[in-house]
């Protein structure tokens, strides 16, 4: 049985994919940590629902192309 409450992870990340969440986090009014905590979320539901993750693809480097 899981443990209720939040468990505190650290995490590192690119700079360019923080800034990519930072901004997507704004324009949803939320904290850089509730998009991370949404994100994950919506990928494990995901997974839940059809035994599959979001893409084929999830385990590739990422190329973010931001500017």
């Amino acid at each position: 049985m899981a443990e209720q409450g939040k468990k505190q992870i650290p995490l590192r990340v690119s700079a360019k994919l923080y800034d990519a969440i930072a901004a997507w986090a704004e324009d949803d009014f939320r904290s850089v940590n509730g998009q991370i905590e949404y994100l994950l979320t919506e990928c494990v539901k995901q997974r839940k629902k059809n035994g599959k993750y979001v893409s084929d693809t999830i385990d590739e480097p990422l190329e973010l192309d931001i500017e």
